[in-house]
């Protein structure tokens, strides 16, 4: 059990920023300013209240709703109430404590009247929790913590997988490692790793899982260049480019530049890495430089071709698309309520646009790698069968490594898809 002493405020301030993402703000605006606060312990608390809100919502809202006697309580009121169901389920903290703090945090809020009517929520779940996992049990919503068109569109397109892909969307990510083998190797690593305390097995050609996340800070040779911090699924295309030296490569959506370095830490190739923000590509530069790394980095829409590129076909293209991200969903555990149904569609039209531009770019006899961190196939494989049907000459071929294009989110690493298609000679 944690101390009582920070979690008054911590309830505080999380209701503050859960309650701006229900009203539509996006958790990764909110992170900019939790990434500033100033003592460690009370920005982990801070962090593990709002994230695991989040990730609890559909449960959280079920649950306020069963035990409210007032119907819907302003926002600022039902926000507090999700953050305090989490923690008293968290098991974090002893049941009292949290009451008694959640109360406290009432007067921080400046909703003093409000003290006995949280209090007769929460010590109400406390009597009444079998009732309430009945009540949960009967909204799928509040049982499986997703949106009921997501659960619907997994379930159609996993039903053997549907319940361990939404299990896997609320539990917490894995932290996995990438290692420069340009400038060390994987098992000195996992020495000198240990040797700092932070305990890691390797997993994939360069890839390292954390027994548990720490901060990079903490990551010998981070700042050296040494060690990337790269899901395990984010690793795979890099190596299914078939890359060669010399190639000239084109990172087509390349922010934040984590497959950018991949690439470049596997083969000296010519690598163009594109964005259409500003503010992420140099991003991009920051990450390559702190490898020791270069590539031409531009500010450049991937769609209008005629605005950046120079003519020369690329050996090769990586097109990370824009997409839902449900397949990432754990470490944005907002998205999955901020995003609709129709969001899907309209993904998907951008996606389509996106590969029509960027086949002009490919050299014949060239590979493109289509990539999303989704796990709907309107977004993976209904895009590419589309494009592939539309496109003359173009032939997806078999993934090298042999498995499967869709990975499902599980224990080690994201959901993503990967489909790679040839240009003829």
């Amino acid at each position: 059990m944690k101390a009582s002493a920070e979690l008054a405020p911590a309830l505080c301030s999380a209701s503050k920023i859960v309650g701006r993402v229900a009203a539509g703000k996006s958790f990764a605006e909110e992170r900019v300013a939790l990434d500033g606060a100033a003592r460690d312990s009370a920005r982990a608390a801070l962090l593990d209240i709002v994230q695991g809100t989040l990730r609890r919502y559909g449960r959280v809202q079920a649950i306020t709703r069963a035990l409210s006697s007032r119907g819907r309580a302003e926002p600022a009121l039902e926000a507090l109430l999700w953050c305090a169901i989490y923690a008293l389920e968290s098991g974090r903290y002893a049941d009292y404590t949290v009451v008694d703090q959640a109360v406290r945090a009432c007067a921080l809020l400046e909703r003093w009247s409000a003290k006995g009517y949280v209090n007769a929520v929460l010590r109400g779940l406390l009597r009444e929790r079998n009732s309430i996992e009945e009540t949960v049990a009967a909204d799928p919503e509040a049982r499986f913590q997703h949106p009921a068109w997501w659960i619907e569109i997994l379930r159609a397109a996993y039903p053997e997988q549907w319940r361990a892909v939404l299990e896997a969307g609320n539990a917490r990510p894995p932290m996995c490692l990438r290692i420069n083998r340009r400038r060390t190797s994987i098992d000195g690593y996992i020495e000198r790793a240990a040797a700092a305390g932070v305990v890691a097995r390797r997993i994939g050609e360069a890839g390292l899982i954390l027994d548990e996340p720490v901060p990079v800070e903490r990551l010998p040779g981070f700042a050296e260049g040494e060690v990337s911090v790269q899901d395990a699924g984010a690793q795979r295309a890099a190596g299914l480019l078939q890359l060669a030296a010399g190639q000239r490569v084109l990172d087509a959506c390349a922010a934040p530049g984590g497959k950018s370095g991949h690439i470049l830490e596997l083969v000296d190739v010519q690598l163009t890495a594109i964005d259409a923000d500003a503010a992420r590509c140099r991003r991009v530069q920051q990450n390559l430089s702190r490898l020791g790394l270069a590539a031409q980095v531009k500010v450049a829409d991937c769609v209008r071709p005629a605005e950046w590129w120079d003519g020369t076909p690329f050996d090769r293209v990586l097109a990370d698309v824009p997409c839902s991200a449900s397949g990432v969903v754990r470490r944005h555990p907002d998205l999955k309520w901020l995003r609709r149904a129709a969001d899907v569609v309209a993904f998907a039209a951008r996606q389509a646009s996106m590969l029509d531009a960027l086949w002009q770019v490919l050299a014949p006899d060239g590979k493109l790698l289509y990539v999303t961190c989704s796990m709907f196939p309107g977004e993976n494989e209904d895009v590419v069968s589309a494009f592939v049907a539309r496109t003359p000459g173009a032939r997806r071929v078999p993934l090298p490594d042999g498995a499967p294009a869709q990975w499902l989110p599980d224990s080690e690493h994201d959901g993503f898809f990967h489909a790679l298609i040839e240009k003829p000679a």
